[in-house]
């Protein structure tokens, strides 16, 4: 499988492609990593250095990437965090080109712009890009439940809203939904829950709620489930393996104390997933 990924980089710490990356190779995947911006680290500290890449220049790199040939052979293209909406044509651009020549591809797409605790963290056109033109074009979309809110212009809290709210997403245009950081008031206390929507049903899976804010985390879980669906077309077993891999990724560095994602350490975790939590249907 190759994937054509469309991520920021950070030289320390693990967020966007430097997230996604070595998880994606450690499975097995041929990873052709394309920057948005290269940054000395990741924005939640407040203070970071490097240039944002102009979306010309990004283009340039995918368009150097076609001229080798290659874009009959990826299988996915996969994007996160989008700075500008140049980045956006760009991104859509690049679908469209691979799809011309490889009908079989597919575009992955986690639209990234804020959570439930902080609101919306990314420039106001963003949102309405993502929501207008990026998801629909998508064919596996991740949000967490704040932006499949937004996506959607509900408030989904109950399982019920959530899966109504999948469905709505899903009728736009994606063809499937993987709902991140899921928090509903019935759950069991100290839990959160992660849901995967497609055309055969609704599964989800409950995991302890490790308390820590671990950037990168989303990039890792996108990038994961993204995989395993287009290996298997299974939306239960790539939920299974995705949230058993990224449990242990944050087990691992919630008890080591670490503010960074211990993406290399945790490698083991991403080739043998534990499998150690149940996804039950409910739909």
């Amino acid at each position: 499988m190759k994937i054509l990924s469309v991520q920021s980089a950070v030289a320390y710490g693990h967020v966007g492609n430097s997230a996604a990356v070595f998880p994606l190779q450690r499975i097995g995947v041929e990873v052709l990593p394309v920057y948005t911006v290269t940054f000395s680290n990741h924005t939640g500290y407040g203070a970071w250095r490097g240039p944002l890449i102009a979306p010309s220049d990004v283009a340039e790199v995918i368009a150097g990437i076609e001229d080798r040939g290659v874009f009959p052979e990826i299988d996915v293209v996969l994007s996160g965090y989008q700075g500008s909406d140049g980045i956006g044509d760009v991104i859509l651009d690049a679908v469209s080109r691979v799809k011309a020549t490889n009908s079989n591809a597919i575009y992955a797409c986690d639209p990234v712009m804020g959570n439930a605790k902080s609101g919306c963290f990314v420039a106001p056109e963003i949102p309405v890009l993502l929501r207008d033109r990026v998801v629909p074009s998508a064919d596996i979309v991740t949000p967490n439940q704040f932006e499949l809110g937004y996506l959607t212009d509900t408030r989904p809290d109950t399982l019920e809203s959530t899966l109504a709210a999948a469905d709505a997403l899903r009728a736009t245009g994606p063809e499937v939904v993987l709902v991140t950081s899921v928090e509903r008031p019935d759950r069991e206390p100290d839990t959160i829950e992660m849901l995967a929507v497609d055309a055969r049903g609704a599964w989800i899976v409950q995991t302890p709620l490790i308390p820590m804010k671990a950037n990168g985390s989303g990039d890792v879980t996108a990038a994961l489930f993204t995989a395993h669906y287009r290996e298997s077309s299974d939306a239960a077993d790539a939920l299974a393996r995705t949230v058993s891999s990224v449990y242990d990724l944050l087990a691992l560095t919630n008890e080591r104390g670490s503010r960074e994602l211990l993406l290399v350490e945790a490698q083991e975790f991403y080739a043998h997933p534990r499998l150690q939590f149940p996804v039950r249907q409910v739909r």
